[in-house]
């Protein structure tokens, strides 16, 4: 279940609520005149999210690549891998 606050608990309740969205995980949702206005998280929940989202980019840039036909063998993509390893590349 969301825990939704209004913008004045945000501001009279700040610690409060830097505690929850650090020991939950989960964002608070904060209103502003009764209408849903921001969401609130911890920098650890944020990089997690962030991580995710550019996981499933990547994932479906591979996925359009298979559709497309653009693959080569595995062996040939660990050499290319092993390659750039030695050269510093990454």
């Amino acid at each position: 279940m969301p825990n939704i606050r209004s913008s004045t608990d945000l501001r009279n309740c700040y610690n409060e609520i830097s505690t929850f969205c650090h020991e939950s995980r989960e964002p608070v949702f904060i209103t502003k005149n009764g209408q849903g206005d921001l969401a609130v998280m911890s920098i650890e929940t944020y990089e997690t999210l962030n991580g995710k989202l550019e996981l499933y980019r990547l994932l479906d840039e591979g996925m359009a690549d298979v559709k497309a036909d653009r693959t080569q063998p595995l062996a040939d993509a660990m050499r290319e891998v092993r390659q750039e390893m030695a050269d510093g590349r990454i």
